[in-house]
């Protein structure tokens, strides 16, 4: 994410003085709650849908994590990085491509 949408999702909250609602728990919630809604997106059909509303439901995802990120002092790059090398590791390319088994069942 840019740095100029990280600030100005910063100053959205602080602005409206919402971080005294922003607890790790309410943030944790709040990105299932809107991840929720994103996957209403698709309840009855996976190919009939509002692309509008689905990019609206996934900035909220998207914001709510952004938010926990910094309540958490986190890095998403060192995280998603971190995150990716176990992947990598569970789900080696040979034993992986073209399935999705999960990696107990390779």
């Amino acid at each position: 994410m840019r740095q100029e949408t990280i600030d100005r999702i910063r100053k959205f909250t602080e602005d409206r003085d919402w971080d005294q609602f922003h607890s790790p728990e309410n943030l944790a919630k709040s990105i299932v709650i809107e991840a929720a809604e994103l996957l209403e997106c698709f309840q009855w059909s996976g190919t009939d849908y509002d692309p509008q509303h689905v990019k609206e439901e996934l900035a909220d995802v998207m914001v709510y994590t952004r938010n926990l990120l910094d309540k958490l002092g986190l890095d998403e790059d060192e995280i998603v990085n971190m995150k990716m090398e176990k992947n990598e590791k569970k789900y080696p390319v040979e034993k992986a491509k073209g399935s999705s088994a999960k990696y107990d069942k390779l």
